[in-house]
């Protein structure tokens, strides 16, 4: 894997190419442009926060409903949408694999580089929401650099396991939307942690989206830092998918052309 990674950096100009290629591709003959990077994150928020403020009546341990909303679907739209540009990117290059050599793992990481941009345009929008709603960040936001860096682990090994796996089984491109769409209900997006039961507390925060998006509450909104024991299992929960994922794509990687 080592030397894997070694020669991955030595494709480093071409992975830097691919990925703005990628951002450019998503927003060509758009309207809207970079704005769409917004709109989505931002339109859930509102939604969220109509139904669950006045209809379901979602506790928020007294946040306003839009900043609680959109602290959690910030990480999560960046979850969704890398597995979204990652996972069919060597199908939908078909044509590149078959005919040239360079690492094939530049394909679905290109595709996680392109959401985390998206990610970094619809944050400009929470720091202008922390500002109306008078939230002072202080020292323990230290802690986001290391939030952010393992859940971009995670969700590549996420990506670059299922990008393999699909080029072998053609399903799991209809499999991973419904994952991702059953994996929010459990992930504290729509309701806080303290909603989940004690007794199930610790099997639940076995997810690692379920560790990052508290703990980036606990930071932003009540300035705490995020609980250890569940930032070591998120941890190494995020480096076994990094390892599991990279080895079986770099295993499945031979045989990629012949498939296609």
């Amino acid at each position: 894997m080592l030397t894997n990674i070694l020669k991955l950096t030595s494709y480093r100009e071409l992975l830097n190419a691919w990925t703005m290629r990628e951002i450019k591709i998503r927003y060509k003959q758009s309207f809207m442009g970079g704005l769409w990077a917004i709109i989505q994150p931002f339109s859930l928020m509102i939604i969220f926060t109509v139904v669950f403020s006045r209809f379901a009546r979602v506790p928020t341990d007294g946040i306003p409903y839009p900043i609680f909303y959109y602290t959690a679907l910030l990480p999560w739209v960046l979850f969704t949408n890398a597995i979204g540009f990652g996972v069919p990117s060597l199908v939908g290059n078909m044509n590149l694999v078959t005919k040239i050599y360079f690492p094939r793992e530049i394909l679905p990481i290109a595709g996680v580089g392109a959401a985390f941009f998206d990610f970094l345009v619809a944050s400009s929008i929470f720091i202008l929401m922390l500002v109306y709603y008078k939230i002072r960040l202080t020292g323990v936001v230290i802690w986001i650099p290391f939030l952010l860096f393992m859940q971009i682990v995670f969700t590549l090994g996420i990506v670059l396991f299922f990008s393999a796996l699909l080029v072998f089984y053609r399903d799991v491109r209809f499999i991973v939307p419904l994952l991702t769409q059953l994996w929010m209900f459990a992930t504290p997006i729509i309701y806080p942690i303290s909603s989940v039961p004690e007794e199930f507390l610790n099997i639940y925060m076995l997810n690692p989206m379920a560790v990052l998006i508290h703990s980036y509450r606990q930071i932003i909104l009540y300035d705490t830092p995020p609980d250890p024991n569940y930032l070591l299992v998120c941890t190494f929960m995020s480096v076994i998918s990094i390892l599991v994922g990279y080895a079986y794509f770099k295993k499945s990687e031979g045989t990629f052309a012949d498939l296609m």
